[in-house]
């Protein structure tokens, strides 16, 4: 989406300024603003947050103040989606940035998805398909697959999910991530080459033949995480080279080889959770993205954690909630002129809240 830029008077502030108005806007809003900060996002934004964690946790932590007039998600354009999802309608979402989107959720929009869908209902027509979407999507895709039987997954319910489907239907389609799609299908005991098929939406049914469509279980979406399609084998075997006993733990967004070759496999809260209930002096490689493992290595100093892949660069999205974009959106809510307010469609929000549902369910 495009965000026009910042008035001179925000793009200005040093960075003690920024912080300082801030502090001055939040505590004028009191109890009538919550800020949720994502585990991506920088220092100078989470010390803000009330709340932190993954897309999936501060979807539901948005709902813990029901007396608070403004979310501001100081995440990406499809969890503030999410958020006015499910938060009552008196609550406004704000995103700070409207350019802070995700690299992955823009791999799959809707006119391809529908296209996959009938392509798939024309070449297999005798197979139950069920769809399903990550939560690292746009709400309308969330929408089609509310409308048509299907969930919404995050990377800790992903094998709960697919079990779930494949209770209902032959076959699954899952985007946007392959990568996600593969690991779980594999976890699962499915094997990804036999088993196992990608969807290319540039290419006639897929790049796939009718046979291969037929066979497969998994209908996997070419997308990716741009972050965590870095991480690579050699990285993982230099690790444990130069760090015996190391402990490997990566995000399911990584590749399969990268996964199959890991420790510990599981979402970002998976993650901190479990370095930080694991023995000092212990070791920890960490395949996910670089402020999360430096503010880890920061919080956990008994241990020594570091980054698989030393020149990794943030996730550049979540990067462009600076916090002048931050103070900028306060001080409209203060001056009472909201901006970059969230509002999904009504029949969007009806169908993809179907799907947001059945993934609370799916535990």
């Amino acid at each position: 989406m495009y965000q026009a830029p910042l008035p001179q008077e925000y793009a200005s502030l040093t960075p003690e300024q920024a912080r300082e108005r801030i502090i001055a806007a939040k505590k004028a809003l009191g109890s009538r603003v919550v800020i949720l900060g994502h585990h991506y996002q920088r220092d100078e934004i989470i010390e803000h947050a009330d709340y932190r964690g993954d897309s999936f946790k501060l979807a539901k932590d948005a709902n813990k103040h029901p007396e608070a007039e403004y979310i501001v998600f100081c995440g990406v354009h499809f969890m503030a989606e999410s958020a006015d999802i499910l938060t009552p309608d008196h609550m406004k979402v704000i995103l700070p940035n409207l350019a802070a989107g995700c690299s992955m959720a823009d791999m799959a929009n809707l006119f391809q998805v529908r296209a996959a869908w009938r392509q798939l209902e024309e070449t297999i027509p005798n197979s139950t398909i069920v769809p399903i979407t990550y939560i690292n999507s746009a709400a309308n895709l969330k929408a089609f697959v509310g409308e048509r039987g299907g969930t919404v997954c995050t990377s800790t319910n992903a094998p709960k999910a697919v079990e779930w489907a494949l209770e209902r239907g032959e076959k699954v389609l899952f985007f946007p991530d392959q990568h996600l799609g593969r690991n779980t299908g594999a976890k699962l005991g499915y094997d990804p080459d036999k088993d196992m098929c990608v969807w290319d939406p540039f290419k006639p049914l897929g790049g796939n033949t009718p046979e291969k469509l037929r066979e497969s279980k998994f209908i996997l979406w070419k997308g990716h995480c741009s972050v965590h399609q870095r991480f690579t084998v050699e990285q993982v075997e230099r690790a444990r080279r130069e760090h015996p006993g190391v402990n490997v733990i990566v995000h399911p967004e990584c590749p399969i080889e990268v996964v199959r070759l890991a420790d510990y496999v599981g979402s970002t809260e998976f993650i901190i959770n479990t370095i930080t209930a694991a023995e000092p002096n212990t070791t920890w490689a960490v395949g996910t993205e670089i402020n999360l493992v430096n503010r880890v290595a920061k919080e956990q100093t008994d241990k020594k954690v570091f980054c698989l892949d030393p020149m990794i660069c943030p996730c550049s999205t979540m990067y462009r909630i600076h916090p002048s974009f931050l103070c900028w959106a306060l001080e409209n809510l203060v001056a009472g002129t909201p901006v970059n307010v969230i509002e999904v469609p009504p029949k969007v929000k009806h169908f993809a809240k179907l799907a947001l549902d059945r993934m609370l369910t799916i535990v």
